[in-house]
């Protein structure tokens, strides 16, 4: 027999081999169980993710023998054919190279056929986003209304480029990337099955490199026993992928936190010397910053993204750091990778961010300041001076008003206060008649702004009492 691949040799046969996607294997589960049934269902995720998989795992529980039953037997040959893709009753067709109408029109030729075996005929489309706008409205009276014993399945990587049209006739599932704690021990119960003895850090590299995809883990694992035999550490993986050790990355990310700008930038160079590629080891880097700040946050999401060697490496950095610091390196890194992707020179970018990050470390920040000025001791405020004291105009009592002021004020009135005291002791009579001048006083006899002195005689405003009482109130003095 010819060689058969991990990545399809251990295929999920069943709901229960399907993993990281629990949201998806319960509602079909219950679906079946319940008899509720769509007629269109468009599959959502990454590569590598199970569209394809978890597609006939359902098709299989749509079509077994006395189905539909979410607990079917895979073993048996109706099962078998729809995992091997050669069943009458499930069509699989590769949107990639079928997306044209001609081939539309033909499907919906063969939908009135009954089924030839199973309940029902089902159609599979994978990367259905690359059919043409043509196709999808050939498509849509057919996919809206189809016969009772027809049901759809998409699979997609890019939804946004299928018609909304589409997308309203089918219940979508999104299918998520793969968490690195559940392809690490997935590829260890590979590897103890084929009698390969995989090191548990070489298992957590090939898991962050497969970037969530269980199919790209599975095929570097092929790749992996192709080079090394049956012993795998995680020094092949760096040597075959190109990936950085944790240890390497610790120890940047050490000398960040210690302030060794020298220290980070010569690692980068030895990086560099290696063939290493920066962008990568820059993307290791972040990630394992990010973890380490959600670990603060939350430990138990952290655990299942790094292994727990990388805390015990990280535990002898000096200095603690805060969040707001993790944050502010965060930053300096996450623009370098910005600017990295269109950069010839990307080692200067990465260095650049480097001594940035060292020296956000020391930055001054506002929380800063304001934790040290709580914390800092208080002295007791000075006594306020005592009030003078100062004769003032009684006014009649029936135009006496509320002050203002509080009597406990220690502080002299402000000018709300004085405008309203001079407000209240102004009188209500009516304007007197007209008198004759009399004898120019003192600030009468000043001269005007014209220079004429019998104007300002005349005029009577040095001798209104409201101006008296608003000298007297506010201390002032009548220019000379």
């Amino acid at each position: 027999m010819s060689y058969t691949v991990f990545a399809r040799k251990y295929r999920p046969r069943t709901f229960d081999d399907v993993l990281g996607q629990d949201h998806v294997v319960r509602t079909l589960r219950n679906a079946v169980e319940q008899d509720r049934l769509a007629h269109a269902y468009l599959f959502v995720g990454p590569r590598g993710t199970g569209k394809t998989s978890t597609a006939r795992i359902f098709a299989k529980a749509l079509n077994c023998s006395g189905g539909p039953r979410a607990d079917f037997d895979p073993d048996e040959d109706i099962c078998i054919e729809i995992a091997e893709g050669r069943s009458l009753d499930v069509l699989e067709i590769d949107g990639a190279s079928n997306n044209g109408v001609e081939q539309v029109r033909e499907l919906r030729e063969t939908v009135n056929y009954a089924p030839a075996r199973g309940r029902f005929k089902i159609y599979y489309i994978d990367e259905v986003h690359m059919l043409t706008p043509q196709a999808f409205n050939a498509l849509l009276k057919t996919l809206e209304e189809p016969p009772p014993h027809v049901k759809f399945i998409f699979a997609t990587t890019e939804p946004n480029k299928i018609l909304p049209t589409i997308l309203s006739r089918c219940q979508r599932f999104d299918l998520r990337p793969l968490p690195p704690d559940v392809i690490a021990r997935h590829l260890q119960h590979i590897a103890q099955l084929e009698g390969i003895d995989l090191e548990e850090a070489a298992a957590w590299s090939i898991a962050r490199g497969a970037d969530g995809g269980m199919r790209d883990a599975q095929s570097m694992l092929d790749q992996l026993v192709a080079f090394c035999g049956e012993k795998i550490i995680e020094h092949n993986v760096q040597d075959v992928f190109g990936f950085t050790s944790t240890e390497t990355v610790a120890a940047l990310a050490a000398a960040v936190f210690e302030r060794q700008t020298a220290e980070a930038v010569a690692r980068v160079q030895s990086e560099a010397d290696r063939g290493k590629d920066l962008s990568q080891l820059l993307s290791e880097l972040t990630g394992f910053l990010r973890a380490l700040l959600i670990k603060e946050i939350s430990p138990e999401v952290a655990a299942a993204e790094i292994p727990s060697g990388f805390w015990e490496q990280l535990r002898n950095t000096g200095r603690p750091v805060s969040q707001d610091q993790l944050l502010g390196v965060l930053d300096r890194l996450a623009d370098a990778e910005t600017r990295m992707r269109r950069a010839t020179n990307k080692q200067l970018h990465f260095e650049i961010a480097l001594i940035r990050a060292v020296q956000s470390l020391d930055e001054v920040r506002i929380d800063d300041v304001i934790k040290a000025l709580d914390s800092a001791p208080r002295s007791p405020a000075p006594p306020a001076p005592a009030p003078k004291k100062k004769p003032a105009k009684t006014a009649p009592p029936e135009k006496q008003r509320t002050s203002r002021r509080s009597a406990s004020s220690d502080k002299k009135p402000d000018i709300e206060d004085k405008l309203a005291t001079l407000i209240d002791q102004a009188p209500d009579a009516p304007p007197a008649p007209e008198q004759p001048d009399p004898p120019p006083s003192e600030a009468s006899a000043r001269p005007s702004p014209s220079g004429d002195p019998p104007a300002a005689a005349r005029d009577p405003f040095y001798d209104d009492p409201l101006v008296h009482d608003a000298l007297r109130i506010f201390e002032g003095k009548l220019k000379e």
